[in-house]
């Protein structure tokens, strides 16, 4: 095997080092998938954009960013000694408590010595003749390795609308995942906040408790449900520890990687009181289980879906005290789960206080950011502070942004500009020896992420020294094996709500994106069963070379 000390010269300037693998990113799916790496015994380098570990954890500093999956879901299984060090104060963890748990990883396994901070990729290229990747940094970093895993997440490339005059605002702005890493004070200032999604919902309802006057300018209400968070008391250590084998092996065995799952009945199953009863125990549970625990033709049925729709809609009109602010929080525009559900602790009490005021973008749109603040068909408003809770170009944006390019020279942007083609969400046919872990079309966009990002990284760890054990250099999708995946991918989600209204799970809110599910809908199962069957199979519907 190449060591990092192994290099070679890029034209007649500064060497270029040489891995057996680099890594894009240090976040959850970086960091486990270096572990593992280095137990095969393999040279790595991880390029991190960040000046820390921790991925989204880093980035999205906002108040009240959280998980919406329980801690003790959410943190790694591969070490019982991590499991027994660490203890979790929350069920669903704030983000200062799980970055210092990806710090503490980092430290634990020592990880943060083959990893090189502030050095975001900007291109990386396949050299056919040497059957290797060339990688190169925005601060001009190069190296080279013979195989290339993204780590990049699901939702980490960061969209702000194209607003006129958005550069003229003389007062502080910034999109949410790029939150100060210094304390903000917003007690006196006049506050904006662009967006009503999962981010804005979670900021919204933090900000409003100090904050001079909020502005919520929103284009597309949610249904949100309560997150009904708590602390762990210290008792209760021992023996949420103790189920750790029986919480992660029942999180192998549902669709979303959680420890509930879709009711195999119908709704229909059921009476209208039976179902009252059941909506009102999970409304009153902590997590998705309204959405995901619930029963599963609310995803596939119109008339299933509304049933539960009506029953969010109530709740929200029973929180907000004025109809009229109520009704515009109410959506009637999509199906319950079609979007991503947002979890809330008071969100909607945000409402009720007297500095704050929402702005319906359907009724008066923004026309233009001007240099003292927003201005819609309606009105003029003044701020000291803009806040873009305006989303992401998810799951493919963070490739698309780099320059990957494969063996004739094609790009990652190019080739998925129709949509992105993939095996197994985890191979791109033309790009040899790239895996995009947490890729497009792979289980790991819709579920309990860590479950999901375990399962990646271990299979493509796998994949690594079946290749070695077989003296294989080079491995890489073939069409065929490509286009039955994409069928399959689309079969799965079929009769699905999802693909009947416009979120960030099909693209639909980036401008010029193609509209298309990014994710892999079958479930972790069902995704797992078929990469398990690929590499009992000899990894069938690859070429291996």
């Amino acid at each position: 095997m190449s060591s990092p000390d192994d290099t070679t010269t890029q034209g007649s300037h500064d060497p270029v080092e040489s891995f057996d693998a680099i890594v894009i990113g240090a976040g959850i799916s970086g960091l486990y998938q270096l572990y593992k790496l280095r137990e095969l015994g393999l040279s790595v380098r991880v390029f991190e954009a960040g000046s820390g570990v921790g991925g989204t954890w880093y980035w999205n500093r906002y108040p009240g960013a959280r998980f919406d999956s329980e801690s003790y879901t959410y943190g790694y299984s591969f070490s019982a000694s991590l499991l027994r060090e660490w203890d979790w104060s929350e069920h669903f963890s704030a983000q200062p408590e799980t970055l210092r748990y990806l710090e503490y990883v980092a430290d634990k396994f020592d990880l943060r010595r083959d990893i090189q901070f502030n050095a975001r990729v900007r291109s990386a290229h396949y050299q056919a003749s040497t059957n290797r990747w060339e990688v190169t940094t925005e601060n001009g970093t190069r190296a080279h390795a013979h195989y290339l895993i993204t780590a990049v997440g699901v939702l980490s490339a960061p969209y702000t609308p194209d607003i006129p005059g958005i550069a003229a605002f003389q007062g502080r702005a910034w999109h949410s995942s790029n939150w100060p890493h210094s304390p903000v004070d917003l007690s006196a200032q006049r506050v904006a906040v662009i967006g009503a999604g999962a981010t804005a919902v979670q900021l919204i309802t933090e900000v409003a408790k100090n904050v001079g006057h909020l502005t919520v300018f929103q284009r597309t209400a949610n249904f949100c449900v309560p997150l009904n968070n708590g602390p762990i008391p210290p008792a209760e250590q021992p023996a949420l520890k103790a189920r750790y084998d029986e919480m992660f092996a029942r999180c192998r065995e549902t669709y979303g990687a959680f420890l509930y799952d879709f009711d195999r009945r119908s709704i229909f199953d059921v009476t209208a009181s039976e179902r009252t009863e059941i909506f009102e125990r999970l409304w009153l549970e902590p997590g998705f289980g309204l959405w995901l625990g619930n029963f599963h033709d609310i995803m596939t049925d119109e008339n299933a879906n509304e049933l539960i729709a009506e029953f969010v809609r109530q709740k929200i009109g029973e929180r907000v005290t004025d109809p009229e602010i109520a009704e515009r929080l109410t959506p009637r525009d999509h199906f319950f789960g079609s979007k991503r559900v947002p979890l809330e602790s008071g969100y909607y009490e945000a409402y009720n206080r007297p500095n704050v005021q929402l702005v319906d973008l359907r009724a008066s749109p923004i026309e233009a950011i001007t240099r003292t603040g927003i201005k819609t068909s309606a009105a003029e408003f003044d701020f000291d502070v803009i806040i873009f809770a305006t989303g992401f170009d998810a799951v493919t944006g963070a490739l698309t942004r780099m320059d990957i390019r494969g063996e004739e020279g094609q790009s990652l942007k190019e080739v998925w500009a129709d949509g992105p083609r993939t095996y197994l969400g985890l191979q791109v046919v033309g790009f040899p020896n790239l895996f995009t872990v947490v890729g497009a079309q792979n289980a790991a966009n819709f579920c309990n992420v860590p479950r999901c990002i375990e399962q990646n990284v271990e299979w493509v760890t796998d994949c690594l020294r079946y290749l070695r054990n077989h003296q294989l250099q080079r491995i890489q999708a073939t069409p065929e094996a490509a286009e039955e995946w994409g069928l399959h991918c689309k079969e799965v989600v079929a009769n699905s709500l999802f693909l009947k209204i416009n979120s960030w799970f099909m693209g639909a809110n980036i401008p010029g994106k193609k509209r298309a599910f990014l994710a892999y809908g079958g479930g972790l199962p069902r995704y797992r069963d078929k990469c398990e069957e690929v590499a009992a199979g000899g990894y069938s519907g690859f070429q291996l070379e």
